[in-house]
Parts: structure tokens; sequence; C-alpha cells
């Protein structure tokens, strides 16, 4: 482990040496490794092995300055947040096309991304700055005993994946659509710049909408039969929790982007 830790942060470190005067705008070079790696541009794809290592590695690289952005001149949203409504969250759009998309959300102290989904997305994740409380869960398959369940009561039972807090700077994460922690949701402790590049994106028109979702741990609902109660943490620490739809949009301000021009 300490071999491979020691050789990722070489060639994390080699990157940001190697950067020429013509490379510094590391928005251009990660839209130009999106375009390379998301060319298949189909819902369910994963790019092999080798693509996302070398679209981490730039996202890996990145920082706020990269794009224009620190903390400390962010204009967050001076709604306050109350104790059943947080503050808004800005979404920057840096490029959407129909294979692939890159963003930036700006969240301000208890700002909070809700529960949603990536139906067929590779997700790549970059926390540049803050602290958060990320939560990821993914679709347990395959349980017959639960089916019942599920269509009485319309929820549906999910595995923990992570749900830790995260400091900048950090490593990007990466969900695919059935692994990896599709379903997610952030919360941020102290003002947070966090880059999302989806790949495919969002698009109603092909079925790839976004869902929204309560999470419950697995005895809370009252009227579930007791083979349901019955869940349990595993050996392993694997722990469980049951997601209902919400019929609710997530609302954000919409931000300029002003860093480096990307050449499309």
């Amino acid at each position: 482990m300490m071999k491979k830790k020691t050789k990722k942060e070489s060639e994390r470190r080699k990157l940001i040496r190697k950067r020429s005067p013509k490379e510094k705008n590391m928005v251009q070079k990660l839209y130009d490794t999106c375009k390379e790696v998301f060319a298949n541009g189909k819902a369910g794809y994963v790019p092999p092995p080798s693509d996302i290592h070398r679209l981490k590695l730039v996202l890996d690289s990145l920082e706020p300055e990269d794009i224009k952005l620190t903390v400390p001149s962010l204009e967050f949203s001076s709604r306050s947040g109350t104790e059943d409504e947080a503050p808004l969250v800005t979404y920057i759009k840096l490029h959407e096309c129909n294979k692939f998309s890159i963003g930036i959300f700006c969240l301000p102290p208890c700002g909070v991304i809700p529960l949603h989904n990536h139906p067929g997305m590779t997700v790549f994740c970059k926390l540049l700055a803050g602290t958060m409380h990320a939560t990821s869960y993914d679709w347990v398959q395959n349980h017959q005993q639960f089916n019942h369940c599920e269509q009485q009561s319309g929820i549906r039972l999910a595995k923990v994946h992570f749900d830790a807090d995260i400091t900048a700077p950090c490593d990007a994460s990466v969900l695919f659509p059935k692994s990896g922690g599709n379903l997610h949701c952030f919360k941020a402790l102290t003002p947070c710049i966090l880059l999302d590049v989806l790949g495919p994106p969002y698009s109603e028109s092909e079925g790839r909408h976004c869902t929204y979702y309560q999470d419950f741990t697995y005895d809370c609902f009252s009227g579930m039969t007791e083979d349901v109660k019955e869940v349990k943490v595993e050996e392993d620490g694997t722990r469980y929790a049951w997601l209902e739809e919400k019929n609710e949009q997530f609302v954000v301000l919409g931000g300029t982007y002003e860093g480096p021009t990307i050449q499309i």
C-alpha cells in the first residue's frame, strides 16, 4: 500500500512540475481528458481502468487557483440556514455536452447536496477546498426476501458505501453505474468547493433524470415486518439503510464561470 501511495503521489507531483506555460490551463487539460475518456458517450459505459486513472490524475492535481476560485473569494448565499432549511448552494457550469459535463458546487457551511442517484453514469468528484460529510450508497441486488416489503412500502434497500468526513486536499472519488456509491449526499462543515464530472450527464429525453431520496435506518419503518427489522450490520462492518424516493427538486443558485477559457 505504501508503495502504491508513494508512486501515485510521485505521479501527481510530476504532473504539476511538468506544467509548461502552454499547459498551465489545467481546466483545458481536464476538458481534453474528459473528451477522450467519455468519447463513447453512452449510458452505462464505464471507462477502462487506464482512462479512470488518467482522469483521476488530472483531477488530483487540480487546485482551486486553477479555476480562479478560492474560499475567501467565494460569494456564498446570504440566506442563513435554519433547523429545517439549509442555505442555498451555488452551481457553476464549466462545460456540458451530450457525453459529459463539468461543474462546480460552492457550498456555504451547512449547505447540503441532498441524496440523489446517477443512473447509467460514471462520476468523478473532487473536493477542492473545505471539509464536508459525505454519505453514499449502492442498491442491494437479489434480495428476494425484501421484495414484498419494497412493493408495499415504496422503499428500497441500500448498502452504505461511504459515511465519513472528508477534507481537502484529497484524492478524487469515482462512482459507477452499479457500484462505488452511485447514490450520494454531501453536507458542508466549512465553506466547500466541489468539482463534479458526469459521464454521460443527466438527460430527461434519454431517461437519465435525477431522483432524490430520504434515507432511513433499517428499523425506522413502523409498518415493516419482523424479517425486515432483522437486517443487521454484518461482521465485516457492512451497514444498510432504506431509501425512499422524494418528490422534490434541488434548487441551486446559478454562478458565473470566470476561470480560464476552454477551447472546445
